[in-house]
């Protein structure tokens, strides 16, 4: 009796003790599904999805490390390194006026580890030819090679653009805030102007033509620039005119440019240059300085892919102001 007793308890708490462990036990989650990174090839290479959307993202920049070289250029010394560091993201989507693009571009400088600084180098939105934003001017664009001196002083501003474009052509025009651009004795930093540009490619000759109005300096510069390929490279010239020192151009009432980027090899580039200026811009609210003249040589040099070296070397000898040398050696990755 107390064996049945015994076998008929043991069995009971068996039952109970299994029954708890099956109300308790833990049942594993159905895993969540996982979005992948699509690769979006609409674009071109490098764009990708954003997970949970049709907008297609790509993300590039480059690091750079330059050593500067010129009188006094790092303050008491005749040199001065910094680094640099810029990304760009650049989104697309399809809309029914064609593709809907946003670009920031953010860069960070250091020239030593107690002097650095971050901005924003560009933030725009694009859409059927219409651009709005901070972004850089036709008058940003010049020769390949770095002797050239045909841009504006400050390129970069917050403006309003249409451009129509096919793949060989491409006319447009914008309106420009020039808050920080140049200013005549007494003026303040309320500016706008005009610029138009248009350019396009034939074969192995490419063309450009750009021209500015600076509406509160009442002074207006036009450029031309061509490029075409003979023998084993590709010459480049160049010529810009102005009524007078304005934010489009203060380098001088007129100049002309050339250069000839030799192609050595598949890794080598080497691109001498020189340009002339009448009455060279040194200071004042007109031109009339005197002349000028300019001759230099750049070395571009792959190392491997997304990797190059370039260096520079600049001499100026304007008639009424002291004559000058400078360069710079710049270490470069892309990605």
């Amino acid at each position: 009796m107390n064996i049945k007793s015994l076998l008929l308890g043991s069995a009971a708490a068996l039952a109970v003790v299994s029954g708890a462990q099956a109300a308790d036990a833990i049942v594993a989650a159905e895993p969540e599904p996982v979005e992948y990174v699509r690769v979006c090839d609409a674009y071109g290479t490098g764009y990708f999805y954003i997970p949970g959307t049709e907008t297609c993202l790509k993300i590039n920049g480059y690091i750079r490390f330059q050593v500067n070289v010129g009188e006094d250029v790092g303050g008491d010394s005749d040199w001065d390194a910094f680094s640099r560091g810029q990304v760009q993201f650049t989104a697309k989507s399809d809309t029914e006026y064609g593709p809907l693009t946003g670009v920031i571009v953010m860069q960070f400088n250091a020239d030593n580890a107690s002097s650095q600084g971050a901005k924003l180098d560009s933030a725009y939105l694009d859409i059927a030819g219409f651009r709005a934003g901070l972004f850089y001017s036709w008058w940003d664009d010049g020769l390949s090679g770095e002797t050239d001196d045909i841009g504006s002083p400050v390129t970069l501003h917050n403006s309003i653009r249409y451009q129509y474009e096919t793949s060989d052509f491409y006319a447009g025009i914008s309106v420009d805030e020039l808050e920080d651009g140049f200013y005549k004795t007494d003026e303040e930093a309320n500016n706008v102007g005009v610029a138009v540009g248009l350019g396009g490619k034939a074969g192995a000759f490419s063309y450009q033509i750009t021209a500015g109005y600076d509406v509160d300096n009442e002074e207006g510069a036009v450029r031309a620039m061509g490029t075409v390929d003979i023998g084993p490279g590709t010459l480049g010239l160049a010529a810009v005119y102005a009524t007078g020192p304005s934010s489009y151009y203060t380098k001088a009432e007129w100049a002309v440019a050339a250069e000839y980027a030799i192609k050595a090899t598949d890794k080598l580039k080497i691109t001498p240059g020189v340009q002339y200026y009448s009455d060279y811009y040194v200071s004042g609210d007109d031109f009339g300085n005197g002349d000028a003249w300019k001759a230099g040589l750049t070395v571009d040099y792959q190392i491997v892919d997304n990797f190059y070296a370039k260096a520079s070397v600049q001499y100026l000898d304007p008639e009424d102001a002291d004559d000058s040398t400078t360069g710079y050696f710049r270490l470069q990755r892309a990605f």
